[in-house]
């Protein structure tokens, strides 16, 4: 005890004892140390393992595939959230990573524990890639392992061209048949960019035609429209269909007339130009109107992407189109018809026109279209006594009036100061126009 004292004293006074007894001492710090960083860490993890299931599940299902995989691996607790059945019902697998050498040298056998073990849960599945072939090969080698699955919902999202595009046809198919004919329940499938085919289609309904209810298919260069009427025949449970407009056809609404089908709820139609001066087939009022009495209440949405001098085919005669958005310039004539010949149209979008005013056009809309409830206007132009005007016409109905500033052009009657107060005034609730666009629209 005394040399202790001793080396103690020594320590303080800065003699050589004192260093060698430092030297002596320091280990003993540093475990006490390592005790304590240790006790803090056992502190933390017993912290982590106390967080109920229900949360734990809850942040588990933002994460990403990689990162749940880490999270496993904290401790028990987060083990067994990580192998909960609720927690795989619902997956997006994201393979848009720019280096493909992340995907193989990670993904693919963490993928295949996952499918081992969950294959029975997982029910909604979507797959987002890059334009890289290599996402796309991985999504593909992915959905040939769901042969255990009884999926619900199937979506393959391209992010970029041309991705599913570029893999061999024959490869894409093998991969897309088996979740077809294992799944038997499919419900909803949504498949953009891809090279899907008639053949393929007939894989679908002979599995599934008794609960599909929603199909999306958005440029798939390999469907006709007798892929989509075989579809619309064997399918008499579909509820909502989206297409491109090159798909639909006098044929196909009088097939989704007839009786023995099912009403359809929702109709979506794209509208793209894949090449300025692109010519668009026309539809028969007599079909639209079949349509409409045999689903009085469906909703017909339409999204236009054309140049202005292929707006030709469209709006000539009455249509029974619900939303309608376009998303490049459009003419005032177009708008003009579209006044007269959409009596059903209920919210409106209009991205871009140029410099000649709107206002004969957005009176007659709101004269015409009587269902008219939300409206978004952008790169265009309307004088403001005529905005007001169209606000005094249909403001009791309007639900959402999304307006660009720029778009309102002060007159000799009203000034941008004044149309705040004005408009809010036939609304019934406080209005100002929106500063950047908005994408608020409900069904848009």
């Amino acid at each position: 005890m005394k040399r202790v004292l001793q080396g103690d004293e020594q320590e303080e006074g800065g003699g050589p004892s004192g260093g060698s007894q430092e030297s002596l001492k320091r280990p003993c710090k540093q475990t006490k140390e390592e005790a304590s960083e240790e006790e803090a860490s056992e502190e933390e993890t017993s912290r982590c393992e106390c967080l109920p299931q229900e949360i734990l599940l809850h942040i588990f299902k933002y994460l990403p595939l990689l990162d749940r995989a880490y999270a496993s691996q904290v401790c028990r607790g987060w083990n067994q959230a990580f192998h909960m059945p609720e927690l795989w019902r619902c997956f997006e697998f994201e393979l848009n990573q720019p280096a493909s050498s992340y995907l193989k040298a990670t993904h693919p056998d963490l993928i295949k524990q996952i499918i081992k073990r969950h294959s029975k849960h997982l029910q909604y599945v979507s797959f987002k890639v890059d334009s890289s072939r290599e996402s796309a090969e991985a999504a593909c080698n992915i959905l040939s392992q769901l042969v255990n699955c009884s999926l619900k919902t199937l979506g393959l999202i391209s992010t970029a061209r041309p991705s599913f595009m570029e893999l061999p046809k024959s490869h894409f198919i093998s991969a897309l048949t088996v979740v077809f004919v294992n799944s038997k329940s499919l419900s909803s499938l949504k498949i953009d960019d891809t090279p899907v085919d008639d053949p393929s289609l007939k894989v679908l309904v002979a599995n599934n035609s008794d609960t599909l209810r929603l199909l999306k298919m958005s440029s798939c260069p390999h469907v006709s429209p007798a892929g989509i009427l075989c579809v619309a025949d064997q399918c008499h449970g579909l509820r909502e269909l989206a297409l491109n407009y090159h798909l639909l056809s006098d044929e196909l609404l009088i097939a989704l007339s007839s009786e023995r089908h099912v009403h359809l709820e929702h109709l979506r139609i794209d509208v793209v130009s894949e090449n300025p001066g692109q010519q668009f087939h026309t539809i028969k009022k007599s079909s639209w109107d079949a349509m409409v009495r045999h689903s009085p209440k469906f909703n017909l949405v339409m999204y236009f992407f054309l140049y202005e001098n292929e707006f030709g085919p469209f709006f000539c005669e009455e249509i029974p189109v619900t939303h309608l958005y376009f998303g490049r310039s459009v003419s005032k004539d177009v708008l003009g018809r579209v006044g007269l010949n959409c009596p059903r149209l209920v919210e409106l979008v209009v991205c871009a026109n140029g410099l000649r005013p709107l206002d004969e056009e957005l009176i007659r809309i709101a004269q015409r279209c009587t269902q008219l409830s939300a409206i978004g206007l952008g790169e265009c132009e309307v004088s403001c006594s005529a905005f007001v005007e169209f606000v005094k016409m249909c403001g009791d109905r309007l639900t959402q009036l999304s307006i660009m500033e720029e778009v309102l052009v002060p007159d000799h009657r009203y000034a941008l100061d004044d149309i705040h107060w004005e408009v809010s005034k036939h609304l019934g609730r406080v209005w100002s126009p929106d500063v950047m666009p908005t994408c608020g629209l409900s069904c848009l």
